[in-house]
């Protein structure tokens, strides 16, 4: 009984640190980042839709997040989903035509750009910005 006790804590406590840590995707067009778990909190600063997070705690439906730079917020839950997104990390990104260095540039993005991911191939990502602008980027240009 005691060995069962004892798996049991363990898989409760590894459960329980690991039930908040899941990547969301805002939703919303604009969505404000607060400083604490309600509306009564600072907004530090103001993310747009498709913008990944890496959550790590949870009060209420208030999610406590970290982002692709390591900052740490508050967002509300209903402003973020499942949806697959991803944000450049790197000063510049060139936005091709397919999946390679030999296809043509469309754009290029600064850091800090959120997109949805459309599919992938390779170490490419088919991406999609808010504004309805479509591309390949390379991973590891990506977070």
């Amino acid at each position: 009984m005691r060995v069962h006790t004892l798996v049991l804590t363990v898989l409760l406590v590894f459960y329980s640190s690991t039930l908040f840590a899941q990547r969301l995707t805002v939703t919303a067009d604009i969505a404000n980042i607060r400083s604490g778990p309600g509306q009564k909190y600072d907004v530090l600063w103001q993310v747009e839709k498709y913008h990944p997070i890496w959550v790590i705690d949870k009060t209420g439906r208030w999610l406590h997040f970290r982002d692709f730079e390591g900052d740490e917020g508050w967002i509300h839950a209903s402003l973020v989903s499942e949806i697959p997104s991803v944000i450049t990390k790197s000063e510049k990104c060139n936005v091709r035509s397919g999946p390679g260095t030999g296809y043509k540039i469309l754009f290029a993005v600064e850091k800090g750009i959120p997109f949805r991911v459309l599919q992938q191939k390779n170490n490419w990502v088919y991406v999609r910005h808010a504004d309805g602008d479509k591309g390949w980027v390379h991973n590891s240009l990506l977070w």
